[in-house]
């Protein structure tokens, strides 16, 4: 499962690589879904389906769930990450990419992205989870925040995880534990 799927890239792009599983995409958009679905069809993939749903209201049990740059915009991103600790099975993995910048604005003065980063969260992040009457974290919420409220959604075991060369980027991989 990949929530907050967009366009569904991602999923399709694992659906074809990995033909024996099952893979599924969720999004509120209705035009991301579209053209994941568009996608699919022009690619022949039988293992990738596609949702126009809210992502606080997952349903059914997975081994994987990804979330790619979403969190953050979310109107109830606590909602979505206990919605995701309560969706994976015992021994599912939740991996969550998301921005390298901390939660405390005076250590993001010297990042290089930082003021893209401020400038994309004041005019799409924000907005976009503030016009739902959401938490308006934003998409410098940070490293402190990315590991915390996970473990507060019922994960065991959070952790970051970085790929050298990649100053926009951390990965999270959390486990139930």
């Amino acid at each position: 499962m990949d929530i907050g799927t967009g366009q569904g890239h991602a999923v399709n792009l694992l659906a074809r690589a990995f033909p024996g599983s099952r893979f599924v995409g969720r999004d509120i958009s209705a035009a991301g879904i579209a053209t994941a679905r568009a996608e699919a069809a022009r690619w022949g993939l039988g293992n990738a389906r596609f949702e126009v749903a809210d992502t606080a209201e997952l349903t059914g049990s997975y081994d994987l769930i990804t979330a790619f740059d979403v969190i953050h915009d979310l109107a109830r991103p606590a909602r979505t990450l206990a919605a995701v600790a309560n969706g994976l099975r015992d021994d599912g993995v939740f991996l969550m990419g998301d921005i390298a910048a901390s939660s405390e604005l005076s250590e993001n003065v010297g990042h290089p992205l930082g003021p893209a980063l401020y400038a994309l969260s004041v005019f799409y992040c924000m907005t976009v989870s503030l016009a739902e009457g959401g938490a308006g974290l934003g998409t410098a919420w940070g490293r402190q925040a990315a590991l915390r409220m996970p473990a507060e959604a019922g994960f065991g075991e959070v952790e970051a995880r970085e790929v050298p060369g990649d100053i926009l980027n951390v990965y999270y991989v959390a486990r139930k534990g």
